[in-house]
């Protein structure tokens, strides 16, 4: 009798655990991994966001009803309305709604008629309190992708080592001190679906096209074929330099 009392409970306290409501909670942060899991495999840039978003990184709190994401061109804010059987209702503002969820350490965004089924991780290293929204994700493919030392074999300073960091700094590469890769939006729609890279020195800077394929990594000029008065439109000129990951 005392022996299948013991069990009873501990099934019930099992049950309890099962059941938590901070198993299920989903306030955070979280980035889109797979994305900069496949970019980091040495593929072209815009290729690995595209087949593993649009959306690159949500921030919630559930407290507060709050919850907003970023596609890496725009900010998109909404408002938590509860959680029921495991799914979180998201309200967003001025367009329908989302479904988010907990699948064991994910965060899944449900499918829906505007976007596929997308899956993000916490933030390993979040970016410092009062950065935009975004920075972490932009944190953690930098180093993914642009992490290590990439030796110039091919252009200005051949032979130093360049420094890619996380924070968009970047060391060894002649006329540059900052990076910025570009994600999505005008960056991109002007950019003819090659990958851009904003290299500036002293705050002021130009975009430059690139092509990664596994570890070498090609920095060409930008060329600008429209007029003054259009949307730029760049296209790949002269190559400024080869580099090879050490």
């Amino acid at each position: 009798m005392r022996k299948a009392l013991a069990l009873s409970l501990l099934a019930v306290f099992l049950g309890g655990c099962a059941s938590d409501p901070a198993d299920r909670d989903i306030s955070g942060t979280w980035i889109n991994q797979a994305a900069i899991d496949t970019a980091a495999k040495g593929v072209p840039l815009r290729e690995a966001l595209q087949a593993n978003g649009p959306n690159l990184e949500w921030d919630v709190n559930t407290r507060a009803g709050q919850a907003r994401y970023t596609n890496g061109f725009e900010t998109v804010e909404g408002k938590v309305l509860g959680e029921q059987s495991g799914t979180w209702k998201v309200e967003i503002y001025g367009s329908s709604g989302t479904d988010l969820k907990r699948d064991g350490k994910q965060l899944l965004q449900v499918a829906n008629d505007n976007e596929p089924e997308q899956a993000f991780d916490r933030a390993k290293d979040p970016a410092p309190e009062g950065a935009p929204l975004g920075a972490s994700f932009e944190r953690a493919l930098y180093s993914a992708y642009l992490g290590g030392g990439w030796k110039i074999v091919n252009g200005p300073g051949e032979g130093s080592t360049v420094q890619f960091q996380a924070d968009g700094a970047v060391q060894g590469l002649p006329g540059a001190d900052r990076y910025a890769l570009c994600l999505a939006g005008d960056c991109a729609s002007m950019s003819g679906g090659n990958d851009t890279v904003w290299l500036q020195l002293n705050g002021q800077g130009n975009p430059w096209i690139f092509t990664r394929k596994g570890k070498e990594l090609e920095i060409f000029q930008a060329v600008n074929s429209a007029q003054a008065d259009e949307v730029p439109s760049f296209s790949p000129g002269n190559r400024q330099w080869t580099l090879e990951k050490q």
